[in-house]
């Protein structure tokens, strides 16, 4: 042909074979994104037949990278960011350093120098924020406390690797690399090393810095002009723009990374009323670049490595889905956190993506990691993405069996936090006839306010410590930890309580706290918050008690309101 289609050739093939497989993985009862890796996997370099260009794949998944984590952003605000601060902060850097550590282990088992174990330990110790939201999309629970919580701690456990990046080239010579490529041939010079973070930490404060003063009115306000011009191209246009036009403007201008900055975007855009629709009109975009990311890892996988490496391989996916996990449950239950939400974080780290690419990549050009180490990391991120699923599947029956085992119970309940139990100070009348209200995010926060208003007494029950610590400073009965866990509702006093009314978005736990409710309260009136029919209609079946579906009472608020305005 006249012209090279380098280009279309990839992005139709990628998009065909995506396809077909991701069909056939669900039928398998699989994940779509199983069939995606495969997909890859086929149109690869390391299968025979035909072979799609992993260059421009590479800046394919680049852009799905930047559209997915703008959707984060738009979901996942500045306030949610610092709310969960206080666990995701430590946790994730102790967790970057214990698996770290373990991979550090493996390595030198295996006679690997220390610079190529510590590249190694590293790419193993991040996880995909990629790969998270999608499960986390999936099953609902994005706005969940939980969710944040998984969210917050990738997006330090990104902003940690942004750091690594670039001190690792300072310290190459010192590890036992190309001390040609460090820092102006100087890299293993604690000056060196001392100016390169004083950089990076200087370029991350002036873009986040310039994000909350500048962009948080700017973005919104031009996302509206777009939109009074009721165009729906110029404002789908917008969005896209915005995403992928600040994460450029992050990278080359502060350093940031390309992920990083598409997810401030979603954050800055997030302040705007148009969230939502800005969240819709990206999201088949968002899902076609997700698809060409997935496949992508898929090509640059080589199959030979399961065959010629298979202990080592398994080691590898040992350390991510478990050695990963049970570091991170241990920290969140120090950090004084429910089981559930240990176990939710658990399953978020069970996978390494996109950042492990990275590392793996400079570890190589700077003459740490050995290549078999880069091939053992993507094997490892495949399988583990694969896997990633099953993890969340056995959460469940996890937390049912601490629930039901009352030894391993009592560890967990932690009688010792008196943010678990209400204070002795709180009056009677107060715990005779209330209401216990289970999450106070924004719903709960209405709820909140009109029970006030009309002087019904409540109790609080909520996951977020720092919110239940600044309920109680306020005045408000108030009890830290999951409703799903009997310990909760009893510390609410839900036996004389006169109705349970769940507030929060996380309907996981939904059926744990009616049984417990109605076994302690046999009379007690509930109401529930859910998303779907589906979980509605099985709440229903369960005389679960009222049931409200946000779209369908919005409606029925606005007929009633219409109805009464035209009478």
């Amino acid at each position: 042909m006249p012209h090279d289609v380098s280009l279309i050739t990839t992005i139709a093939a990628a998009l065909g074979f995506g396809l077909v497989f991701g069909f056939i993985a669900v039928r398998l009862k699989l994940p779509a994104l199983v069939g995606y890796l495969a997909a890859g996997i086929l149109i690869g370099p390391a299968t025979p037949g035909f072979v799609a260009d992993s260059a421009i794949a590479g800046q394919l998944a680049e852009i799905g990278v930047m559209l997915m984590m703008f959707g984060v952003g738009l979901h996942f605000s500045l306030d949610d960011l610092w709310e969960v601060r206080k666990v995701a902060l430590p946790g994730a850097i102790l967790q970057i350093a214990a698996a770290t550590g373990m991979g550090m282990a493996l390595a030198h088992f295996w006679g690997w120098s220390l610079g190529g174990g510590l590249v190694f330990g590293l790419a193993l110790s991040v996880a995909s924020t990629v790969v998270l939201l999608r499960a986390l999309e999936e099953r609902g629970t994005l706005d969940s406390f939980n969710g944040r919580i998984a969210v917050g701690w990738l997006v330090v456990e990104d902003l940690v690797t942004v750091l690594v990046l670039v001190l690792l080239p300072a310290l190459a010579g010192a590890l036992g690399g190309n001390a040609g490529d460090a820092a102006h041939g100087h890299g293993a010079a604690e000056g060196g090393v001392l100016k390169a973070l004083a950089v990076t930490l200087g370029q991350v404060a002036l873009f986040v810095g310039f994000m909350l003063l500048v962009g948080r009115k700017l973005f919104p306000w031009i996302l509206w002009q777009v939109a009074r011009t009721k165009s729906r191209e110029l404002f789908t246009l917008c969005v896209i723009a915005a995403a992928v036009g600040i994460a450029y403007a992050a990278t080359v201008l502060f350093g940031i990374s390309f992920a990083l900055g598409a997810f401030f975007a979603g954050m800055v855009l997030r302040e705007s009323e148009l969230s939502h629709r800005a969240a819709h009109e990206s999201l088949p975009l968002r899902d076609a670049f997700a698809v060409l990311f997935f496949v992508s890892v898929g090509m640059l996988f080589e199959p030979m490595i399961l065959v010629e490496q298979p202990l080592r391989v398994l080691a590898v996916v040992a350390i991510v889905l478990f050695g990963k996990s049970i570091a991170a449950f241990a920290l969140v239950v120090l950090l004084r956190y429910p089981a559930s939400t240990a176990l939710m974080v658990s399953a978020s780290l069970a996978q390494i993506g996109e950042f492990s690419f990275i590392l793996a990549a400079l570890g190589i050009s700077l003459g740490l990691l050995p290549h078999e180490g880069q091939s053992l990391i993507l094997a490892g991120a495949i399988l583990s993405i694969a896997l990633n699923p099953l993890m969340f599947l056995l959460a469940g029956p996890l937390e049912r069996m601490l629930r039901q085992n009352k030894a391993l119970a009592a560890q967990y309940a932690r009688t010792a936090d008196p943010l678990a139990e209400l204070p002795m100070s709180t009056a009677q009348s107060k715990l005779e006839g209330q209401v216990v209200l289970v999450g106070y995010g924004r719903v709960g926060r209405n709820i909140a306010e009109a029970l006030a208003a009309q002087g019904i007494h409540y109790v609080v029950a909520e996951q977020n410590r720092e919110l239940v610590d600044q309920l109680r400073q306020d005045g408000i009965a108030a009890v830290a930890g999951n409703a799903g866990e009997p310990a909760v509702l009893i510390q609410a006093h839900i036996h004389k309580a006169r109705m349970l009314v769940v507030a929060t978005p996380d309907t996981f736990h939904v059926r744990a706290m009616i049984e417990t409710a109605r076994a302690l309260n046999p009379d007690i009136k509930i109401a529930v918050r859910t998303h779907s029919e589906e979980e509605a209609a099985l709440l229903r079946s369960e005389r679960a008690g009222v049931i409200f579906i946000g779209e369908q009472e919005l409606a029925k608020s606005m007929a009633a309101h219409v109805a009464k305005e035209i009478s």
